[in-house]
């Protein structure tokens, strides 16, 4: 067993010494640390102040950390002292445990630390807590190392939704895509959802927002217009190309599998290309690149449709307006003189969108670091089967994004 001078000098419980230690006995794992405190000035927790005069002492049980197979329990004198400023009775400020808390400090810190890899109920088994007890640490914790953006310095925004559980419910983050800094987080996906987020940001802040990356979704455009006239809206990418696909190389897709009932092996072979004509050309296998090949050398309209999305997806990486702009004039009226109907509607109702579409040219924007976020957000939910306290789980989102600092 180890002695009382080294179990003291490993535990620094300042202000205080080992009084005594009893061991456990039979099948037990508990070792209880008896603390006394020594003679000095104290300070009031509230205040900070300076006190010499003890109120009342409370003998409080309180976790520490484990050593080797035990379990740690401190049983601490806790001093209520007079303080002079206060006017009143308060708890003696200590530099290891909290005004009201049952573990120490860096229990508490181990508890965090072993959360980003679990989940609560495998880090409260570990160290024998309840599960309660290690969420109200955990949280308490993120409520003081999460702190508020700094909003000087933040131009540009990205917004995007995520799935917060089953039955369509969802939730909106809004992140700093340069600093990968989650910003803000609300319950829904609708404009009053968008328009809390605008309201609650510092006074002339959103006039210095410069643009706004979002998906095609018309409730974030109205309120970023309202609040932010001077940002511009940039369309990602992503969303966009990913709506051709369901609504124009799918639809084509079926319509040309409808073509071919006589001749059922071909019509098998197209009904089975859904993924491979929606696949990036450079992330298909070299056998999968050939099946491609032949498919659309067989068709005409899904060769068609299908370049078309090449060349849809460019119009994102010109660096000057003019060339962007004659660029989509050029896509628009090649879609338009096609002749294939899901094609034609989808240029017709791309119209309305231009203007986020051209604005990258001025604003390198996208929302793939949103989507990152979301794949973050989606392990986390998933490490805890799910969040039932909603302030707990964001709080999780934004402490794994604080930023980076530039």
């Amino acid at each position: 067993m180890l002695d009382r001078k080294t179990i003291e000098a490993l535990g620094g419980w300042e202000g205080y010494r080992l009084e005594r230690v009893v061991w456990p006995e039979g099948s037990s794992r508990t070792v209880s640390l008896y603390l006394k405190p020594k003679a000095r000035v104290m300070h009031c927790a509230h205040c900070g102040a300076r006190c010499k005069q003890i109120h009342e002492t409370t003998v409080r049980r309180v976790r520490d950390l484990p050593f080797f197979e035990f379990r740690v329990v401190l049983h601490v004198p806790r001093r209520r002292v007079w303080c002079e400023r206060c006017g009143g009775p308060r708890l003696e400020k200590l530099s290891w445990l909290g005004r009201y808390q049952r573990v120490t400090d860096r229990l508490a810190e181990a508890v965090s630390q072993l959360l980003l890899s679990s989940n609560i109920q495998a880090v409260a088994r570990f160290f024998q807590l309840g599960w309660h007890t290690v969420k109200a640490i955990d949280k308490a914790l993120l409520r003081s190392t999460v702190h508020a953006p700094d909003w000087s310095q933040i131009h540009y925004l990205a917004m995007d939704e995520f799935a917060l559980h089953k039955g369509h419910r969802y939730a909106t983050v809004v992140v700093d895509p340069i600093r990968r800094q989650v910003l803000w987080l609300g319950l829904g996906r609708s404009r009053d959802t968008a328009k809390a987020f605008f309201e609650q940001l510092p006074a002339g802040i959103a006039q210095q927002i410069r643009a706004v990356a979002i998906d095609m979704t018309t409730a974030y455009e109205l309120e970023i217009r309202a609040h932010c006239p001077q940002a511009e809206v940039v369309f990602d990418l992503f969303h966009v190309v990913a709506k051709y696909g369901r609504d124009v190389i799918d639809r084509v897709r079926v319509d040309q599998a409808n073509h071919l009932r006589q001749d059922r092996p071909a019509r098998r072979v197209i009904k089975s290309s859904r993924w491979l004509l929606l696949r990036n050309r450079d992330n298909l296998e070299p056998r999968q690149a050939v099946q491609l090949k032949e498919l659309l050398q067989a068709n005409q309209p899904l060769l068609s449709v299908y370049l078309m999305r090449d060349e849809l997806k460019r119009l994102w990486f010109y660096r000057r307006p003019a060339w962007a702009r004659q660029a989509w004039k050029n896509w628009c009226e090649q879609a338009l003189r096609s002749g294939i109907g899901p094609l034609t509607l989808f240029a017709q109702r791309l119209q309305a969108y231009q203007h986020g579409i051209l604005s990258r040219c001025r604003h390198p924007l996208n929302t793939s670091i949103v989507e990152g976020i979301n794949n973050t957000i989606k392990v986390i939910k998933r490490r805890a089967y799910g969040y039932r306290d909603q302030e707990y789980f964001f709080l999780k989102i934004r402490a794994a994004f604080p930023g980076n600092s530039r």
